[in-house]
């Protein structure tokens, strides 16, 4: 087995826009729900707020800098707004306002009383110390306020955050609101701080518990488990390393894993453990010993059972999905998968698991942290992971029906859409009408 070294094309245009996918995402699903009101229609496709923050700090070396963030809440029909904040130079207003609508559908369709939010910054963590990155978290949630709060928008950690910088978030909300139970304001917390057992690797099993389930389904004919499967995962961070750990504890096979920097291959498989390791000590995979260095689009495009997707957005676009040699994909990042790709993958018979639901793991166990923060309680890491798998095979059970339901009518439904659809539109279409009944049930205030 070897992956593919050719010379990448040109891409094509396409517009990679993130909040104009998530739209074009949605505008496909609600194709096929003529129930619902235009008038609902629209409410849904957009977001119910956009704050843009700028703030100063002051740096190590005694001037100053000058930030701009960003929180959106989408939606909060069925609970408050829940979403990570990430700190990256590339972050923009409409790539939050595409993540913030991502999360509601998320945790409608793992069917958790939230709505969708996200927040970001815009640095370069690479370029700053620990001591600059807290100033900036601390100037961040103190700009929004109470924008953000334990029942109206609760925070997470996402890209280059993590349990650390949640602490700081807490501890900024606790001192600008003394005397109360601040601790569900955020998720992801360290553990010692009401943080709940099993959140770090909550993404990674998530996408286990979903990819187990939509296999066990036939999604896949002739693959029925993980167990045995050949696995590729684009992008190393906390939710692909985890992931590699865990399909290599359920019998799979990693063959290929990329980060930043580039990617390694192995057809005799690699060990997780082993290229954590490396890359703690050199700051990448490549140059594992007994693997072979090759670029991310090769690991994309790398011959497997299962490619696991948990980078970035875009990742997989109309230039490149021709040359995608998976038979499975399971989406661990947030919108990795263009809809052209979407389009070109279905019509090769490569069943897409879509981020909605295959990485709603974390945000199911940040719900789990929230209740227990609630309640004053710590579950054992047992119970978090047994109520997550419930609820990842539920939710994945949903979809594949939906898929099913839907595809078996257009046979005799002609006038509703010609074309069958995918595991993304059935996802989206089983989120979608959660929301809208709950909207319908609520009535428009006043």
């Amino acid at each position: 087995m070897t992956t593919a070294l050719s010379t990448p094309k040109a891409p094509p245009t396409e517009d990679l826009n993130s909040f104009r996918i998530a739209q074009d995402q949605f505008d496909q699903a609600v194709r096929y729900m003529p129930e619902l009101d235009p008038g609902v229609i629209e409410f849904l496709r957009q977001p119910m707020r956009s704050i843009t923050v700028d703030f100063p700090i002051e740096k190590d070396d005694g001037t100053v800098g000058m930030f701009q963030g960003y929180r959106v809440l989408h939606n909060n029909v069925r609970g408050p707004g829940k979403g990570g904040v990430r700190f990256h130079p590339e972050v923009s207003l409409d790539e939050v306002r595409a993540l913030a609508s991502w999360m509601t559908w998320k945790c409608a369709v793992v069917d958790v009383p939230f709505g969708g939010a996200k927040g970001g910054v815009i640095c370069s963590p690479k370029k700053l110390s620990d001591t600059e990155m807290r100033r900036i978290a601390r100037r961040f949630i103190s700009a929004l306020g109470d924008n953000i709060g334990p029942f109206t928008d609760v925070p997470a950690p996402d890209v280059n955050t993590n349990a650390g910088t949640m602490a700081w978030i807490y501890d900024t909300y606790e001192m600008m609101h003394p005397g109360k139970n601040n601790l569900p304001v955020v998720t992801g917390k360290p553990v010692d701080m009401g943080g709940s057992l099993g959140r770090r690797e909550a993404t990674a099993r998530g996408c286990l518990f979903a990819t187990s389930r939509a296999l066990e389904r036939g999604v896949v004919p002739g693959l029925e488990s993980v167990a045995g499967a050949t696995v590729a995962i684009q992008g190393f961070g906390n939710a692909g390393s985890i992931a590699a750990q865990l399909f290599a504890e359920a019998g799979a096979r990693i063959i290929a894993v990329s980060d930043s920097r580039g990617g390694i291959f192995s057809a005799d498989g690699l060990d997780p453990d082993a290229v954590i390791e490396h890359k703690r000590r050199t700051g990448s995979v490549i140059e594992l010993p007994g693997s072979r260095t090759v670029t991310n689009e090769d690991v994309l495009t790398t011959a497997c059972d299962v490619l696991i997707p948990a980078a970035f957005e875009n990742q997989i676009r109309a230039d490149n999905a021709e040359r995608v040699r998976a038979r499975f994909i399971a989406e661990a990042a947030n919108g990795p998968t263009t809809p052209a790709a979407d389009r070109i993958l279905f019509s090769r018979g490569i069943p897409v698991l879509p981020d909605v639901l295959a990485s709603a793991g974390g945000v199911t166990v940040s719900y789990f942290e929230w209740v227990q923060n609630n309640e004053y309680e710590q579950w054992d890491e047992a119970e978090v992971n047994a109520k997550l798998g419930r609820r990842m095979v539920r939710a994945t059970d949903a979809v594949v029906d939906k898929q099913q339901e839907v595809n078996g009518s257009l046979e005799s439904a002609k006038e509703i859409g010609p074309e069958k659809i995918d595991l993304r539109t059935a996802a989206l279409m089983v989120a979608i009408g959660r929301v809208a009944r709950v909207a319908d049930s609520r009535g428009i205030w006043p």
